[in-house]
Formats: C-alpha cells, structure tokens, sequence
C-alpha cells in the first residue's frame, strides 16, 4: 500500500513537468518558418476560397473581355503593333501585367477561375516575400549589433514578428479590392517585383551568401526592378525605399554602397519616360512639369494634393478598422488647403512622418534592445508614405480614392505595427506579466477577426448586381454606381429597373452620355422608336464623338425609312471612329441603304469595307455577290457565294444563289 501511495505521488509530480515539456515543444514546433508559410498559405486560401466564381467586373470589361490586345502574343512580339491597331495606349506601359493576361487567355479564355487562381497565387507570394522581408531584417548587420545570431529560435517575439506581419498583411480585408477585383493584378504583380526586388537585394548584400551567389542575387533584384517598373507606375518609388533600407540597416565603405545603389537609380526615367511616349492620355506630354499639372479631367495637381491629405487619413482608418469598405467612393475634392479638414490631416500626416524621423534619431541614442525596434518602426512608417506618394501627391488621377492603392504600402504599416506592439509589450511587460501573456491570444483573434471580415467583403464581389447595390448604398449620391448597377439590370433583361437606375445617374450627372445611349438601346428593342431617338440625340449631344450614338441612332432612322437621315449618321459614326467594335456592321447598313437607293457601286465599297473589318461575315459575302450578279460581274459574284458556303456551308440564300448563277453562267456559254 505504502509503495502504491507513494507511486501515485510520484505520478502527480511527474504531471506539471511533462505539461511543460510538451507545452516546449509546442512552442518549438510553432516556431518553425515551415510551419510559418504553411499558415500563411492556408489562411490566404481560405479566405478567398469564395472567390474564384466572381466575374470581370468594372474595369474588367475594358482591360480584359473587350481588350484584343491580351488575345494574341503578336502584340507582346512587336509591341509597335499596338499603335497601329489603335489599341489602349496603357498597354505598353503595363507590358509585364497585360501578358500575365494574355497567358490567362491562352490556357482559358475568358473563364474567371484561371484569373482568380492567378492572383491569389501573386497575393500569397507578396505574404511570403513581406514574411522573408522581415526575417531577413532581422538578419542584417544593424540588427546583428543587437540580436543574437539565433534569434529567431529561441525568443517569441523576435519569432513571431514575421510571421503576425505576413499573416495582417494576407488577412486584411482592405486587400481584398486587389486580390479579387481582377484587373488590379496590376497592384499585386508590381508589388510581387517591388518585394522580390528588395529581398534579393538584401541577399545580395551579403547576408549567408557566398560572392558567386551575391551577383546572382543582384542580378535578380535589378532584372526585378525593371519588371515592376513595367508593371504599374507605383514600381517608381523602389529605389527610394533601397536607398532607405541600405542606410538604416547596412554599413560599409560609402563609396561601396553608393555602387550598389546607383544602377537602381538608372531605373527612375522608365516609368516617366514611358508615360512621356504613351499617346492620347493625360500624362502625353512633353516633361515632367506637364506630366504633373493637369489630367485633362479638370482637377489641377493643387486640388488634388489638397484632398490627398484628406484621402491619406482615410486610408489609415480603414488600416485600423476596415468598415464600410466601397469600391467606388463618393469622396468630396477639397480645393483649398486652408479647409479646416485639410489643415487638420495635413498636421495629422506631418506629425505621424515626423514620428518616424524621431524614432529613427531615437534609435541612434536609445538603449541597445530598443534600437531595431524603434527603426524598423521608422521604416514602416517611411515606405507606407513614400510608397503611396506616386497615387497621392500631386500627380492628379481622376478617381481620387481607390483602396487597392494601399496595397504596397500597407506592407509598411503593418511592419511598424506589429513592431510597435511588441516594442509596447516589451516596455510593459517588465511592470505588468499580463501583458506579456496576453499578446499572442491578442494578435490571434486579430488576425481571425480580419479573415471573416475579408471572407465577408468578398462575398458583395459574387456577382455585379450585389457589387454595385453595395455601392450604391454606399455612394448613393454618384451618378457611376447607379450606372453600373443599370447594366446589371440591363444584361439581367430587369429593363424597368434598367432604366430607373440609368435616369438616377442622369439625376446626379445631367451630362452622363453612355446613359443616354443604354436608354436609347432599350427604348429601340422595345419598338419605342421616337423615344430612342430623343435618347441617342441627347447622348452626342453631350458627346458628339460618340460613334456608337451616331450608329445606333442611324438603325433606328433606317427602321422608320428614314435613308438619308440614316446615311448621314452612319457616315459620321464611320468618321468620327473608324475601328470601333461594331464598325464592320456600320459598313455594312450603308451597303445596305446605298444598294436600296440604286447606288450599287457605292454599296460594293461599303460591302468591301465591311469585309476588311470582319473577313467571316456571311450576309456581307452574300449580297455583296448579288450586287455584283446585277452589275453583271459574274465570277465576282461567284467567289462571294463560295466565299458565304465556305464560312457557312448550310447558307440557303448563297446556295440558291450560286444554284442560279451556275445556270445563268452555263446559258452564257451555250451557242445561240
């Protein structure tokens, strides 16, 4: 019995140690960069598990669906091609992002899924890159003079600032406008270069690399530079960010460093001179001084630094509490800095940079521990406002507020953030044991409280309808959301409710043209002819290049037998554009009014030209030939009827007529 007793206390001995034991290894195994990115990865993959369903949307339409630029790699062979098939002038400056495009076709057209999967897959290389971005911080020689070497393994909080900043940085709701919203892969894309950039740079440096490996890396980080310069304009701001990384946390010869960072400088006039090339855009112009002073949308560069200082302070509160996120904001433009809310963010902004440079001071003369904090808090607070500096400083863009703006310089706040935590939690934790305790639950239910948040807001991405109700609830005094939520309606065949929506963007935008047009378009379906004409006037009236106005209110004259009315519209759409998506069919109606007039050889160039545009058109083929059989041009007339079976072998009308050009043919040949 004693010895039975006594091994029973020996058991209840042996419970804390073995708890405590098992409780290490735990922690150990938690600690693991393996174990790190594979929590990265399956985080980012739930929440946007709901996403690969979600359809092009907005911009999607324009850069994407209806872009042929991304549906032939001879574009990307001779980029000169783009000029001369009139394509969007941007494509040439965002080279590196339209082809990730044209692959996506390639392997699946237009299937959203390809797409989605293809920016998830960019969003968790950016968690990895921020998490290998800190890590290797932790590794340079600033931070050596105050770490030691195995840092990373055998102190928490050093172990798990990488891994809370990639896990905020994948998390964050207000990511979710770049990841989901596909065309903004251009934010991501160059964001993965600007990153990649960086850490091979960092490597380059010589950090557990051997000389051979360092020009490697180099390599790397400048052939990275340039990709993202020719990905999104944001790419200009990377050799400021290496010049600050190289002075706050390396050391050497000056001379030595400056080598290092000079062929980043040689990068810099990419971005501007590309734009200087681009033509028909706003940043056409002949420097940099233009480049800057209006976009040709009204808003000089003044009006719109005044309301970036307004826009910067939103962009933080959603940061900090990511509520009531819209795509499409109804932002106010402050045209004088002297506004009390403009005066009020700019100090705002100013003392929050000058909150870095104090801790960057700080971090020369404080005590050793602190030091690394106090600058790598400094360096979040840097890159967060250099990095947005391209979107919103005086380079005026016509929507001023877009959330997938922060997503390169949300790398920087969250680095000062969960730097700042434990820099905090290190200051308190000496006086309050709790706080210590506390932190790693705390920084969980961070990150689970963004996750649902970010899973939620993707579910208003399902379709274009739940999208742009959102916004409209959101932004209800916009014209463009109501809009956009009439083509919804519109494409969903809801046409009351169609119209209702494009009559309020009317409402908040008198001179809204494309509103006009998709009134005129329904009014004409629905037989409602003397409306859809007033409708379609309206339109060019407010924009008079508006060739598809000039054609569709040319269709319309032609129904009610209006010939002349109808030639002259659809010659001035043929002027006014004339490569347009719907010119072939232009061509072809003025065949069609010239051959009932009695003008047949005017009608045969307009047949010709329709041809030219659309090589496969069937009808055109077809009376093309009918008009050459009446001007007795028969071998013409039969190529067309061979031309119209060869594209559509079960054509009744080319048939019968090529059945009796064949006997006429043979009379022809009989001898009287």
């Amino acid at each position: 019995m004693a010895k039975g007793s006594k091994r029973k206390v020996s058991d209840n001995k042996d419970k804390p140690a073995e708890l405590a034991e098992t409780s290490v290894k735990a922690a150990d195994f938690f600690r693991k960069p393996a174990v790190h990115i594979l929590i990265i990865v399956v985080l980012g993959i739930l929440i946007y598990s709901n996403t690969f369903n979600v359809p092009f949307v907005f911009d999607d339409t324009n850069n994407i669906v209806d872009n042929p630029a991304i549906k032939s790699f001879r574009y990307f062979i001779d980029p000169s091609l783009v000029e001369k098939d009139h394509l969007t002038n941007f494509y040439q400056g965002r080279f590196v992002g339209y082809l990730t495009f044209a692959v996506n076709y390639k392997m699946h057209a237009l299937h959203v899924t390809g797409y989605h999967v293809f920016n998830l897959l960019i969003h968790l290389l950016n968690a990895l890159l921020v998490y290998w971005l800190v890590v290797l911080t932790l590794r340079t020689p600033y931070a050596s003079d105050h770490f030691q070497k195995d840092i990373l393994k055998t102190s928490a909080p050093y172990c798990w600032l990488p891994l809370f900043t990639a896990l905020l940085f994948v998390a964050h709701p207000v990511q979710t406008q770049t990841v989901t919203y596909i065309v903004q892969r251009f934010t991501s894309l160059a964001t993965l270069f600007f990153l990649l950039s960086l850490v091979m740079y960092i490597k380059a440096r010589g950090l557990d690399s051997s000389k051979k490996a360092g020009y490697l890396f180099y390599a790397m980080s400048i052939i990275s530079a340039v990709l993202a310069m020719r990905t999104k304009e944001i790419a200009f701001t990377l050799p400021v960010m290496i010049i600050l990384y190289e002075w706050m946390f390396f050391k050497g010869d000056v001379r030595k460093r400056l080598l290092y960072i000079f062929p980043f400088l040689l990068t810099l006039p990419i971005i501007p001179l590309t734009l200087m090339g681009l033509k028909d855009t706003p940043a056409s112009f002949s420097g940099i001084d233009e480049i800057t002073r209006i976009t040709g949308i009204g808003l000089s560069r003044w009006d719109y630094l005044n309301t970036q200082f307004r826009v910067i302070v939103t962009y933080i509160r959603l940061l900090f509490f990511p509520v009531n996120q819209n795509l499409d904001y109804d932002y106010p433009l402050y045209r004088t800095f002297f506004n009390p809310e403009v005066l009020l963010s700019f100090l705002f902004l100013i003392a929050l940079f000058g909150m870095g440079i104090y801790l960057l001071y700080k971090s020369y003369r404080t005590e050793q521990g602190k030091r690394f904090w106090l600058r790598l808090v400094s360096l979040g607070i840097f890159w967060f406002f250099v990095t947005l500096s391209v979107e919103s400083s005086i380079i005026p863009i016509s929507d001023l507020i877009y959330e997938h703006r922060l997503y390169l310089p949300s790398v920087g706040f969250f680095m000062a953030l969960v730097s700042g935590i434990i820099l905090i939690k290190e200051r308190l934790a000496i006086r309050v044991r709790v706080v210590e305790r506390a932190l790693m639950p705390v920084m969980i239910l961070l990150v689970i409280g963004l996750s649902v948040t970010a899973y939620a807001r993707n579910m208003v991405w399902q379709d274009d309808g739940t999208l742009w109700a959102d916004v409209v609830k959101k932004s209800p005094n916009k014209a463009r959301p109501h809009y956009n939520l009439g083509l919804f309606y519109h494409v969903q065949g809801r046409l009351d409710e169609a119209i209702k929506a494009y009559q309020t963007a009317i409402k908040f935008k008198s001179d809204y043209a494309e509103a006009y047009y998709n009134i005129g378009l329904i009014y004409q379906n629905q037989g409602r002819l003397d409306e859809a004409i007033k409708a379609y006037q309206t339109a060019i009236k407010f924009k008079s290049d508006y060739a598809e106005g000039h054609n569709n209110l040319g269709a319309v004259y032609y129904k009610q037998g209006r010939l002349d009315d109808a030639l002259t519209a659809y010659q001035a759409a043929i002027s006014l554009k004339k490569d347009y998506a719907e010119a072939y069919m232009t061509h072809y109606n003025v065949g069609i009014i010239h051959y009932r007039k009695g003008h047949l050889e005017e009608a045969v160039k307009a047949y010709q030209t329709a041809i030219k545009f659309k090589p496969d058109l069937a009808v055109a083929h077809n009376i093309l030939g009918e008009v050459y059989v009446k001007q007795g041009r028969l071998e013409q007339a039969y190529r067309e009827f061979q031309a119209v079976l060869k594209i559509d072998p079960n054509h009744k009308d080319a048939r019968t007529n090529l059945e009796a050009l064949n006997r006429a043919m043979k009379n022809q040949q009989q001898p009287n």
